[in-house]
């Protein structure tokens, strides 16, 4: 099934359950402010703030409208019954932007609009809109947070039980009636297979945030150049979706979209929108909570995120999802689409469709590979988490574009891992020497994943592989300078470690010859017996090594030496490590 038509039939099962998603015809928009009219249009007192919060977080609510378009770029056109100040009052407060030519636009829709209505609430709208200029904002003092605001219309006498001009049932009728009107194509609906109407331009998609800031950059599906369109078809027509299934995926989407909706995660550029479809609602919802901590804990409250880790715990100690969440395994399906921006349009990164079961079992595998001893402190790290320790500074914006979808993809599809993450990580290893749990957890998985290498969940010390002992020779020879030294500002960490992990032959015999003065102090000092423990540890190693260091270690042998120096550091703590308390 293809993106849009599993967005179709997500609409369909929320409309259903009523009051999820707008009907057709009509769009949920953030409104700011509400005019109260008196019958005669005049204005029954000073507009109300509908908006949320204090100071300057007030957020605009979201209301059920007659929906919105994409405005043409160069004649402006208003929406019906509501919009921004710029057009229905003729103020804004954007520098160079027309507010008479809005303003007028405003006018010449409702005064062909609403000219024959004889409803009470929509000539209340029909005489403001006659009466109006733009000096009676100042002169009535209505206040400057207004403008650039959405605002609606309401009958004074209607106020209080909140219903608005555009819910009255003639402004319905009314509304229906004009987008019924105009010339229709009808067309085989390339998303139902139906006979239907053909949308020349779909509705718009929200929340996205445009590259460039290119404002065009608001469809999947548009052609918006004569050079995009063949066989003399223009627009949407080159790609024929009937109006009412464009309207159904568009308003789904921009559902999942919505700030706090539960069903949106953003990693870099990247739009993450995942819903799932299940006979059970409540089988359905436990799949997506699961699957919304796992890539981003931030999403989840305490309650939500406590029951989805203590899922992951019992998972990690080998049980099946079948087991723990036997609903979840049967009868739900998955969806995840990866939307990000681009020029003029929409750019799908990826589209997956399994069954919940499955992308569990995937994830587990992927949890498996990434299993490391010691672990990270977070119990159950989420991939945003993770994606973070690949960004300079630890800052999301700096996430290497694609990084995240790339990875996603290959989680939930159990396929390789891009070699970009491996790159990024050995990058980011050698600028900042920050050799954690995190980073290796995500080497380790890579390696199995991608080389089919063996790789230890701790110190193992069989393994007789060269970047691997070249790592725990370097964590020995590094713990050897602060047995003799103590803390210093440059040690052999922040020194040479980026030299050692790629051309090992040109720093180790340097490390080496640094050492003999180390090791000479360390053994006069009060820790001489944890130095010739050390001493001891630092033969053996070199014992396993070729007789000549490498010239240089690929990208895939230098993670093994990240992990060969993690472990060394993080043996177990046992006698062999503190001789001095080993009788």
């Amino acid at each position: 099934m293809s993106p849009l038509a599993s967005l179709v039939r997500a609409y369909d099962r929320m409309a259903a359950r009523s009051g999820e998603v707008p009907a057709f015809g009509f769009s949920q928009e953030k409104i700011g402010f509400l005019i109260p009219l008196n019958p005669d249009g005049t204005v029954a007192h000073i507009p109300i703030d509908l908006r949320q919060g204090e100071g300057k977080k007030k957020t605009a609510r979201l209301m059920t409208v007659p929906a919105s378009f994409k405005r043409p770029g160069v004649t402006p056109k208003s929406f019906f019954l509501w919009d921004n100040t710029a057009y229905v009052l003729g103020v804004t407060a954007t520098e160079g932007k027309d507010g008479a030519t809005r303003l007028k636009a405003f006018k010449d829709r409702h005064f062909r609009d609403l000219a024959d209505t004889d409803d009470e609430g929509l000539r209340a709208i029909f005489e403001f809109v006659k009466r109006w200029v733009p000096e009676h904002f100042a002169e009535f003092g209505w206040p400057e947070e207004m403008r650039d605001q959405n605002v609606v219309f309401s009958l004074e006498s209607e106020r209080l039980d909140r219903r608005m001009i555009h819910d009255r049932p003639a402004a319905r009728e009314l509304w229906a009636q004009l987008s019924a009107a105009g010339e229709k194509n009808e067309a085989i609906c390339l998303i139902t297979g139906e006979r239907s109407a053909i949308a020349r331009i779909h509705p718009a998609i929200k929340g996205i945030r445009p590259a460039g800031g290119n404002k065009d950059a608001d469809s999947i599906v548009s052609f918006n150049k004569a050079s995009f369109e063949s066989y003399g078809q223009i627009q949407g027509n080159n790609s024929p979706v009937g109006e009412y299934a464009a309207f159904r995926y568009v308003a789904a989407l921009n559902h999942f979209l919505e700030r706090g909706s539960g069903h949106r995660i953003q990693v870099g550029d990247v739009s993450t929108i995942f819903w799932a479809d299940a006979s059970d609602a409540l089988a359905a919802a436990e799949a997506e909570s699961f699957f919304r901590v796992v890539i981003d804990e931030k999403q989840a409250d305490a309650v939500e995120e406590k029951k989805v880790y203590d899922m992951l715990a019992k998972l990690r100690a080998g049980r099946p999802i079948a087991d723990i969440k036997p609903d979840l395994t049967s009868g739900v399906r998955f969806f995840v689409l990866g939307l990000a921006p681009n020029a003029a349009r929409l750019s799908v990164r990826f589209y997956i469709e399994e069954d919940f079961g499955v992308i569990a079992e995937r994830y587990l595998r992927h949890l498996e590979r990434m299993c490391i001893d010691p672990p990270p402190k977070e119990d159950a790290p989420s991939m945003w988490r993770m994606l973070i320790e690949t960004a300079v500074l630890r800052k999301s914006d700096n996430i290497q574009p694609n990084l995240a979808d790339q990875w996603m993809r290959a989680i939930l599809t159990d396929t390789p891992y891009p070699l970009t993450l491996l790159s990024t990580l050995i990058i980011r290893l050698r600028a900042d020497q920050n050799v954690n749990a995190l980073r290796v957890a995500m080497l380790k998985s890579i390696l199995i994943k991608n080389f089919k290498a063996e790789v230890p969940v701790s110190l193992d010390r069989a393994n007789k592989n060269s970047a691997y002992l070249l790592g725990r020779l370097f964590a020995t020879l590094e713990q050897i300078q602060d047995v003799a030294l103590g803390n210093v500002k440059a040690g052999v960490r922040e020194r040479f470690y980026a030299a050692a992990s790629a051309n090992p032959r040109n720093i180790f015999p340097m490390l080496l010859r640094m050492n003999v003065h180390h090791l000479s102090k360390a053994e006069k000092g009060e820790k001489r017996r944890l130095a010739g423990f050390l001493a001891n540890e630092m033969s053996e190693i070199i014992s396993g090594l070729p007789c000549e260091f490498p010239a240089t270690l690929a990208l895939s042998e230098q993670g093994k030496f990240a992990l060969g120096y993690f472990h060394q550091n993080h043996r177990p703590k046992e006698k062999d490590v503190n001789p001095e308390t080993s009788k």
